[in-house]
């Protein structure tokens, strides 16, 4: 039987069974590696044989009667976490020789759990692309089409489970990391609900892996099935041991239904920054027929949803401040004098971008007193629902684009132009609160491309979406495997 394309909970079942060895599964995702990769450059950072090693660690183990969540299953994980030995380098060519001595807390946890590593992923350069390629290691390519981008920042590790290169990997998402790559190729991801999971280790080059409380960033997990990123964000979910004690644990409440009929959604396609295209409201609409044939309540609007255009705004405003924090001095000053000569009259999306990228502190502040607003917002939404459904961009993949300027780059919707970094306002819609968001596959595109939606649901109510997206992934099909 070949195992590359199973789900984590099928190995896992398989190995308990003895139908299947850890080694085995690491020697066949390996052989698949080194016979597929070279096509779709995914594995930037490989470490076969400490693979193999743990792989037989993990044989031993479940011999000696052991039994952990992730006992044996090959695993990726992406480039930007601490693993010992290994480079950490976000991309970036200056720090292409920094080897961390710890483990990220993640991928401490995740061998505590029992996975094998298989290797790292490839990310883009400090991890602020919607496309995945750097200097270092080349550009990774979409599985469904090698001329398209497999998506940013966490883009090689969707690739990676696209192609069966391991069961599982861990991302991070703070424009949609983890949600765009799973959209545009066809796996599953989930953005925890912010500060949910411990980032430690999670650091650019070289700077020390301390505790950090995020604004925006989480990390968290991807899968090709919605039933193993619950398996997975169990594993990853807690505050850091350093600043909560090693007994800490986060308990998450229990999804709210457990049968689709029971659940209240809200779904929107439009939105009113940038709009929507034909193939991913074809998505959207299909999973929304799936709910109301599940007997699910759908409604496609609802005055307590908090305004998105502002949403966007603010979004914009504190991903852009954050951007440019470790910019060199010139390249900070230069910033200041583009948006110095913005017309007050210009409020595009690309003006507030540069705007943002200046903000001052007392800006911050005012604009932060905004987002509680729009948090109390979701919680008076989220009173009346239990999720919303929502595109995570406007398009499938798109064709790879390496302008080296990003504001000089055009996303094509239909025939018409836009701003590159418009499409980032669906992904913003859950980060800017700080919400858990689910992403799914739903279907293909005209062309044969993956289309994904996401899932968002209430704080730190991370099972709820995960939920339904295991009950849409029973009604309207899940992963299927590139030809």
């Amino acid at each position: 039987m070949e195992w590359s394309f199973q789900t984590a909970e099928r190995l896992a079942a398989a190995l308990r069974a003895g139908e299947v060895t850890s080694a085995e599964l690491t020697d066949e995702a390996i052989a698949r590696i080194e016979r597929d990769d070279e096509a779709i450059n995914a594995i930037c950072v490989p470490d076969f044989d400490r693979a193999r090693a743990a792989a037989r660690g993990a044989d031993q183990a479940r011999a000696r009667g052991e039994d952990r969540p992730l006992l044996g299953i090959p695993v990726t994980v992406k480039e930007s976490y601490d693993v010992a030995g290994l480079p950490t380098t976000w991309g970036m060519a200056p720090h292409r020789d920094h080897l961390p001595a710890e483990d990220a807390v993640q991928v401490s946890r995740l061998k505590a759990a029992g996975a094998v590593v298989l290797g790292k992923t490839n990310v883009p350069v400090g991890l602020q692309d919607i496309q995945s390629f750097n200097e270092i290691y080349g550009t990774t390519n979409n599985p469904w089409d090698h001329r398209r981008t497999s998506g940013g920042s966490s883009g090689g590790s969707a690739a990676a489970l696209a192609s069966g290169f391991g069961a599982l990997s861990i991302g991070s998402d703070l424009a949609g990391s983890l949600r765009t790559p799973a959209h545009f190729c066809g796996v599953y991801a989930h953005k925890p609900t912010l500060g949910l999971a411990a980032s430690r280790g999670m650091v650019p080059p070289p700077g020390p892996a301390l505790p950090v409380e995020h604004d925006l960033a989480v990390v968290g997990p991807m899968a090709r099935s919605a039933r193993d990123l619950t398996l997975l964000l169990d594993v990853m979910a807690g505050p850091d041991p350093l600043t909560h004690g090693v007994a800490y644990r986060l308990t998450l409440p229990p999804a709210r239904h457990e049968r689709l009929r029971d659940f209240r959604v809200l779904v929107l396609e439009e939105h009113p920054v940038i709009p929507t295209g034909s193939a991913v409201r074809a998505g959207v609409n299909r999973v929304a027929d799936a709910l109301v044939d599940g007997g699910a309540r759908v409604d496609q609007g609802s005055p307590l949803l908090p305004d998105l255009t502002e949403s966007a705004l603010l979004y914009t405003k504190f991903l852009f401040s954050g951007s440019v924090a470790r910019f060199p001095v010139e390249a900070y000053e230069q910033v200041q004098a583009g948006a110095a000569e913005l017309s007050a009259d210009d409020q595009s999306l690309e003006a507030r971008l540069l705007r943002g990228m200046v903000l001052s502190h007392r800006d911050w502040i005012e604009a932060n007193t905004r987002r509680e607003l729009h948090r109390h917002g979701w919680r008076q939404l989220f009173a009346e629902y239990d999720a919303v459904v929502c595109p995570i961009t406007p398009t499938p993949a798109f064709p790879h684009d390496h302008d080296p300027d990003p504001r000089e780059r055009r996303l094509d919707i239909d025939g018409v132009a836009y701003p590159y970094f418009d499409q980032l306002v669906w992904a913003g819609l859950a980060t800017m609160p700080g919400l858990p968001s689910t992403a799914v596959p739903a279907g293909r595109s005209p062309e044969g491309l993956p289309v994904g939606v996401q899932i968002i649901g209430p704080m730190f109510e991370d099972r709820t979406p995960l939920r339904l997206a295991e009950l849409l992934e029973q009604r309207i099909g899940g992963f299927r495997a590139p030809r």
